[in-house]
């Protein structure tokens, strides 16, 4: 970094100098200091002088994205693919208002993102001034925690306090509002005092007690059930988690975000439960005696309706490390609030100390009888391309290391169903907002995370349209992913819902314009490909897997009328689930 006083001194992440620095030198500084090596933005007024600091230093790569949202979903991509803290940087006004629904949607999966937004000089603040917004009112239910900058001598201790605040515990998105006579002060810089920060602390052992009481009701039970969620694959857990399966043997469920912390193919895993899961994922978890759930939250796209569920006599054990997730939605019989890693040793260490029931063959014939109904089966005859065969062959032709990061609709619903994924982070998806528009720049920042990954975009022609000017993006900086879009010429999952809610009244779900997706992709500088029958399937997989060197965008051609099934409507029990088309009413 070129400054015109003296060079900081990085020692680790401890940074500490006597002379004063610019606070946009500061922010450059603790990036440096946080090992950051990518972050996304978009240049405005406020933030200009941050962005001369990054340009006088080449180890913090800016990446200009097209649009802000964008620049949260890549750094959100990024954090979700290698468990790093991603970083946005986004000015005053409409910069901190497009990252919105960014911010939100990292919230929601508790992803640990920094967001760097500059805003109006302090002496202006509450005086509506040009592109002056309220971004710490804005952004206080959607982040984990919110800091406004008043004083250069502040600045730093707040950097650090947002990583540590984004990276431990429930992680999640914390952002640092910096006005710009802040970031043209001056102060002494320091980066090496420890962050305390009074009455936050983070949970790891869980009570020794309770895990004992776990221990005692898993051994006893004649139908366990293992629940698993995104907490595990935050938490590193997976190979522990298969530690544990392995020792009981109970059969396991893997939710849309915990897709990966348990292998896909093995026979232990069911598939995914809820709305969109598995006939004999939500029948188990209709019909357990004891449920094991790690890392879940029982959100109402996995259990249905509550009552319902809450219904049935089963015992719940709980493991989270939010103690406000558990019994939040469902009362909740043994709860454990811990971080993973110690839980599940803990758990297995009593597990093996008291005889677990070995017999679950009735169990076992149960869940068989379940299977046997093949809820995935599909017509595969003729030439239509069926989305869910090409999800099945784009199995077989990837490895393991292959990153999917798909929009929100049918087709992720799809891909969560036929692409059984075998390791975690590999599935990179937004669950709890459910955003449209996310998989582009998810793969933007996965791909730059995991550099030798295959990173595959699974999308829509609805999802597609909201976030394709990051084609661009990916043309200026190299960044060579992979998009497979599913055109059907409606927004499916509206148009499916409309079919089975709403008699089939189609109310603005049909496109009638669309662009030539073959020709958009060529005009951004990348391989366009289409395919409209089933015979020219594999060659196009076959180009879009292979191409190393650059982009390719192919473009599927699907049937409006393709369905995702099974399905349960809307506020009804486990056990209601749509089979097929002729289970409606």
């Amino acid at each position: 970094m070129n400054h015109n006083s003296e060079e900081l001194e990085i020692v680790g992440s401890a940074i500490a100098t006597d002379a004063d620095h610019l606070g946009a030198e500061m922010v450059v500084a603790a990036l440096r200091a946080e090992a950051v090596q990518y972050i996304w933005g978009y240049p405005g007024g406020a933030a200009l002088p941050i962005y001369d600091a990054l340009i006088q230093q080449d180890e913090v790569q800016h990446i200009l994205v097209r649009h802000e949202q964008g620049a949260l979903h890549a750094a959100d991509g990024f954090a979700r693919a290698t468990g790093k803290v991603g970083v946005a940087l986004v000015t005053s006004g409409p910069g901190v208002t497009n990252a919105i629904t960014g911010i939100a949607t990292a919230h929601f999966d508790s992803i640990p993102i920094v967001v760097i937004a500059a805003s109006v000089p302090t002496s202006i603040i509450g005086e509506d001034a040009f592109q002056e917004c309220d971004a710490i009112g804005m952004t206080r239910p959607i982040t984990k925690h919110n800091f406004m900058v008043r004083k250069v001598s502040e600045l730093a201790s707040v950097l650090k306090k947002a990583f540590y605040l984004a990276r431990s515990g429930r992680s999640g998105p914390v952002l640092v509002d910096v006005p710009k006579d802040v970031l043209l002060d001056r102060a002494p810089f320091s980066y090496s005092q420890p962050v305390r920060i009074r009455s936050y602390r983070t949970p790891s052992a869980g009570h020794s007690g309770r895990i004992k009481q776990a221990a005692e009701a898993l051994a006893r039970a004649e139908r366990p059930y293992i629940y698993v969620g995104g907490g595990v694959v935050l938490a590193e857990a997976a190979d522990l988690l298969k530690e544990l399966v392995d020792l009981v043997g109970f059969p396991t469920t893997t939710t849309l975000m915990g897709l990966g912390a348990f292998p896909g193919t093995d026979d232990r895993c069911l598939g995914m439960p809820g709305m969109h899961g598995t006939y004999e994922a939500n029948m188990a978890m209709h019909s357990c005696d004891v449920l094991l759930a790690l890392g879940a939250r029982f959100d109402d796209r996995v259990i249905g309706n509550p009552d319902d569920f809450s219904r049935i006599n089963r015992t719940i054990i709980h493991v989270d490390i939010d103690p406000s997730s558990i019994s939040k939605r469902v009362r909740v019989d043994i709860p454990i609030v811990g971080h993973l890693r110690s839980v599940i040793p803990q758990l297995m260490v009593q597990l093996k100390r008291i005889a677990i029931r070995k017999d679950l063959t009735d169990w076992w014939r149960a869940i068989g009888e379940w299977r046997d109904r093949k809820c995935l089966a599909y017509d595969s005859a003729g030439e239509q391309v069926r989305p869910q065969a090409v999800l099945e062959r784009l199995h077989r032709i990837t490895n393991d290391d292959t990153i999917i990061c798909s929009d929100v609709g049918q087709h992720q619903m799809w891909v969560a169903q036929y692409f059984k994924f075998r390791q975690p982070r590999r599935w990179i998806n937004s669950g709890g907002l459910g955003t449209m528009g996310v998989g582009l720049p998810y793969a933007i920042g996965a791909k730059l995370g995991k550099p030798q990954s295959d990173v595959i975009v699974v999308t829509g022609d609805g999802s597609i349209q909201m976030c394709i000017q990051e084609l661009s993006t990916c043309m200026q900086y190299g960044i060579n992913v992979k998009v497979l879009c599913f055109n059907n010429r409606s927004l499916g999952m509206v148009r499916q819902q409309q079919h089975v809610d709403h008699r089939g009244r189609y109310a603005h779900s049909y496109m009638d314009s669309l662009p030539d997706f073959v020709k958009l992709a060529k005009a951004y500088g990348h391989i366009g490909l289409r395919v409209e029958t089933e015979g020219d399937l594999d060659e196009a997989l076959r180009i879009l897997v292979e191409t190393r060197d650059r982009t390719v965008f192919l473009e599927a051609i699907i049937d409006p009328g393709e369905r995702v099934w099974p399905m349960i409507r809307s506020g009804m029990g486990l056990t209601q689930m749509l089979l097929n088309e002729d289970d409606i009413g």
